[in-house]
């Protein structure tokens, strides 16, 4: 397996680490007065998401992870995963619910999305920052009541509930951000 040294640590690098995939979020050189050089840095669980701070020698050696990238596009669900589709070899490949946590409920059939693969295993999907959505069910807002900055939830077609201004209305169209689940704006077309 391919190995590197903390002398060519950068941002986004994937490594493995104890039988895990990470990826480097920071990293700092540090050469104290007494003592040797060693290198502090935050990496990323790719399995779980957490965020760990993790000291290295100067020199060390660490695993560089069989992390591979692919543009896929969401299919379908077929009652137990999500099928996705790879853009370039047409293979269509079941995904748990697990892998994609609680971002599935921003998915659309033939959304294009990022999906992470581990030693040939799928264990992340990014989806794209920000999805349009319609708005299939919402209580209509109180008229006069639009002052106090109020908002109400509203249901959208990909399933997903969001907090919204007292004006959005069913039909309207939405735009969302995937990674807080927060309203963004109405889009008109």
């Amino acid at each position: 397996m391919a190995t590197t040294d903390t002398s060519q640590f950068r941002n986004g690098l994937k490594v493995e680490i104890d039988s895990n995939p990470f990826t480097i979020v920071y990293f700092q050189h540090v050469k104290p007065g007494k003592g040797g050089a060693f290198v502090r840095t935050k990496i990323k669980n790719l399995l779980n998401g957490r965020v760990l701070d993790r000291t290295f020698r100067s020199g060390e050696k660490v695993e560089v992870a069989d992390i591979s990238e692919s543009r896929m596009q969401y299919l379908y669900h077929d009652g137990e995963n999500l099928v996705f589709m790879d853009q370039e070899t047409f293979d269509q490949i079941p995904i748990s619910p697990d892998v994609i946590g609680d971002q599935i409920n921003f998915m659309l059939e033939n959304m294009n999305v990022e999906v992470l693969f581990w030693k040939g295993n799928p264990v992340n999907v990014q989806l794209p920052n920000y999805v349009e959505s319609k708005v299939v069910q919402s209580d209509p807002g109180i008229k006069g009541d639009t002052s106090s900055g109020a908002s109400k939830p509203a249901t959208l077609e990909c399933g997903a509930t969001v907090s919204v201004p007292l004006f959005i209305k069913e039909g309207d169209i939405l735009r969302v951000d995937t990674r807080t689940g927060e309203y963004l704006e109405r889009v008109s077309k």
